[in-house]
């Protein structure tokens, strides 16, 4: 609700100081060129997600999702000790992270709510380690295929939109690794 008012005071304050200054026919001129860019955007990059989210309910469907899953347990039982003997948070978690591998983020998100769910029935009202956890690697996710960020390239004219993938490899390594290394950190001086 706050951001709501905020961006609402933004766009006023816009109006007021382009009427003020006697270039009123430039604001609304920018506010028409602004939604119409927008809107190509939105367009272009429904195409990218639309493509990557079939392939992620093909992979679900074939069982290459529940390969992945299985190939990610040993590292995620690492990461999750709380939760690693219950399957469907696993399972949950598994899949948030293969859709962020993917840069499905849109998709990352419904299986991120769902392994939180799952993981609430153990520790009501409080975040368990597990979910502080798990918000960690959803954010700052490692990202095999940044389809997202590519699909903005291509619709703003770049040529080789997936050239940019040794520094997002680079920068989500490392983003994760500073995150887990935190999050462990403060797990262990909050417990004590």
């Amino acid at each position: 609700m706050t951001m709501a008012w905020i961006w609402t005071g933004m766009a006023v304050l816009s109006i007021l100081c382009g009427l003020a200054t006697g270039r009123g026919e430039l604001v609304a001129a920018a506010a028409v060129e602004g939604a119409q860019a927008a809107v190509e955007l939105c367009v272009s990059i429904t195409g990218m997600l639309c493509l990557w989210t079939g392939v992620m309910e093909v992979m679900r469907r074939s069982g290459l999702a529940e390969g992945l899953s299985r190939l990610l347990r040993p590292v995620l039982s690492l990461l999750f000790p709380q939760v690693s003997g219950d399957r469907g948070v696993m399972d949950s978690i598994s899949a948030n992270v293969s859709a962020n591998l993917l840069g499905l983020g849109n998709a990352a998100t419904p299986l991120g709510i769902e392994a939180v769910r799952r993981m609430e029935r153990k520790s009501p009202g409080t975040a368990s380690d597990a979910m502080c956890m798990l918000v960690v690697c959803n954010t700052a996710s490692i990202q095999l295929i940044p389809t997202t960020v590519a699909s903005v390239r291509a619709a703003a004219g770049s040529t080789a939109p997936f050239d940019i993938l040794p520094a997002v490899w680079l920068a989500s390594a490392l983003s994760v690794g500073v995150g887990i290394a935190a999050c462990k950190l403060f797990a262990r001086i909050w417990r004590d």
